[in-house]
This record gives C-alpha cells, sequence and structure tokens, in this order.
C-alpha cells in the first residue's frame, strides 16, 4: 500500500488514513525522499489524525522521516497527533522537540507559512 502525497506549491501534504505496517513505512519513507528531491519541495505537513497508534518500529521510521527531510532542505510539520502516538513516541525517546506540530492539516499548512517566514 502506498500513501498518497500531494503537492502544493513548495509543500507536499500527506494525510495518513490507515494503519501503518512495516512495509508501508518503508515505502511511504522512500517516496517522501524521493519527492521532496524530485519536486524541491521546501516544507511537508504529516497529517496524523487517523492513526490512533503506533509500535517501536513506525515511531523510529517517522522520526527518522522528519530528520532526513530535514537534511534534505524540507521543515516538517506535524498535525493531529492522538494521545497514544504523542505518548509512545516519548517512550522511546524519539523527542521530536524542534518539529512544529498542529492540531489540523489547516493549521500546520499556517504554521509551516509561519516556520518558512512566509
Amino acid at each position: 500500500m502506498r500513501i498518497p502525497i500531494l503537492k502544493l506549491h513548495n509543500y507536499l501534504l500527506i494525510s495518513i488514513q490507515t494503519e501503518l505496517d512495516d512495509q508501508t513505512a518503508i515505502n511511504f519513507q522512500e517516496d517522501l525522499l524521493r519527492e521532496i528531491h524530485t519536486t524541491e519541495a521546501t516544507g511537508v505537513v504529516i497529517d496524523l489524525t487517523s492513526v490512533e497508534v503506533i509500535d517501536s518500529f513506525i515511531a523510529k521510521v517517522l522520526g527518522d522521516v522528519v530528520s532526513m527531510s530535514d537534511l534534505m532542505g524540507a521543515k516538517v510539520v506535524l498535525t493531529g497527533i492522538q494521545p497514544a502516538v504523542a505518548m509512545t513516541l516519548i517512550e522511546l525517546g524519539i523527542h521530536l522537540q524542534n518539529v512544529p506540530t498542529a492540531l489540523d492539516l489547516e493549521q500546520g499548512l499556517l504554521k509551516l507559512h509561519q516556520e518558512m517566514g512566509e
């Protein structure tokens, strides 16, 4: 299964609408990094509203996606983080303290504009 990645101006928008399994998470990571490279995107909004729980592997992949995107020059904003997902990330030591967050996709886009100085 592939997670759709939409392009809007210089941004990529991702709304994860399914629970992630290991292979889907790996495909998502590869697809997102390829899209950042080919589109020269400067910002990414990842909406996790529909993701209610994650395991340690998915949490690591999510943290890696944020770090890799940053290395490629794309600022990431996470939106819709559910309480169980937040607890899992912290319990596993995946601290995303420099990653802006927002309640929903619309607020995430506004936050990304602010972060980019637009």
